[in-house]
């Protein structure tokens, strides 16, 4: 698969993991509070920031029908209804401009979560650079059609649709001209239970559909997000909030700033450590060889004198013969005089 670029940013086999930094609604309703979240995850090292692109009216309605209630087992039952929770969680859009253009000084890219066309048609003022496609969204045909036709790169949540549902959104983008289509394993539960997250199906996707993969992670911490990278997810989003005392919409399974810095740290060297399939000692093991066994002399023999196991010894360091030739030695004789440490080698044996 060729590699996919955001901004200055490329998503490849032999690239990075890109890291995406989710704001969602943890700015509270307060623009100032968004700024310095977006600041904050761009010190923590996030490759993107994400918002989320929706009005209460663009993707709800007003109504008590109890269709629109929350239920109670729900994390955002005090809401009561999603009206109330849309309206408390979005991004108001007449914040856009001051957003992009801080992400613009900061040198990092922001692009958005679309909930419908009028919201990609808002993106599209700002010159987005990208689209997610939120796992409720998947089925949305028109929208799939309309993200397609920027001729931007296209991440898809996977966390509400089975693989039918995923095989027909990347058939409508493809169609209808997006070629860039990264899908992430997603589970939609917050916080996400570990065992539900089934971290295998990252390279399955990669398989079934010729898409690059990677998670958008529920979790609590950042180890899941680590041992995705291993199984070799190439794009990791995580939401991030601004410390541990802010109660916001999404902060219960959200990542400090600091938290969010640590996982990036661990996942470059999960990076690192991945490697390659490679047998060799490498340059650091090799210094250590000395800790094997090999095969020495551990009492004084005359030259003409027979080996046997009363005078040498398998011990540490590894510098002499391997063990598995003391067989072979055995009952053979020295050639010369040897003392107790002297290392057998075929030079000893006549």
């Amino acid at each position: 698969m060729k590699h996919i670029s955001i901004g200055h940013k490329r998503i490849g086999l032999d690239e990075e993991t890109y890291i995406i930094a989710e704001l969602s609604g943890n700015h509270g309703g307060d623009l100032n509070k968004c700024l310095d979240l977006l600041h904050a995850a761009c010190d923590a090292g996030a490759d993107a920031i994400k918002l989320q692109a929706y009005t209460p009216d663009t993707i709800t309605m007003n109504t008590s029908n109890g269709d629109f209630k929350i239920p109670q087992d729900n994390a955002w039952a005090a809401y009561e209804n999603l009206y109330n929770l849309y309206q408390y969680a979005h991004t108001p859009w007449e914040w856009f401009p001051a957003l992009f253009e801080a992400a613009q000084q900061r040198g990092v890219e922001l692009f958005g979560s679309v909930f419908d066309v009028t919201s990609v048609d808002e993106l599209e003022k700002y010159n987005c650079k990208a689209y997610k496609i939120a796992s409720p969204e998947i089925v949305d045909t028109a929208l799939l059609e309309k993200v397609a036709a920027t001729g931007k790169p296209v991440i898809v949540s996977t966390g509400l649709a089975n693989i039918g549902d995923i095989y027909d959104a990347v058939s409508c983008l493809r169609e209808h001209g997006c070629d860039d289509i990264i899908l992430l394993k997603c589970t939609t539960a917050y916080p996400t239970p570990p065992e539900e997250v089934n971290l295998k199906t990252i390279k399955n996707l990669e398989e079934t559909f010729g898409c690059y993969a990677g998670l958008s992670d529920h979790t609590i911490g950042i180890g899941v997000s680590i041992a995705a990278v291993a199984l070799g997810a190439k794009v990791i989003e995580k939401h991030v909030k601004l410390n541990n005392e802010d109660e916001t919409v999404d902060s219960f399974f959200s990542l400090t700033p600091q938290d969010f810095q640590n996982m990036i740290t661990e996942i470059r060297r999960a990076e690192l450590a991945v490697g390659q399939v490679k047998y060799d000692l490498t340059p650091e093991a090799s210094k250590n060889k000395n800790g094997r066994r090999s095969l020495y002399v551990s009492r004084a023999i005359k030259a003409g004198e027979a080996f046997s196991e009363d005078n040498i010894k398998s011990v540490r360091p590894g510098l002499g013969l391997e063990p598995k030739f003391k067989k072979i030695i055995l009952n053979k004789k020295a050639n010369r005089d040897l003392e107790v440490g002297d290392r057998l080698d075929w030079d000893v044996i006549s």
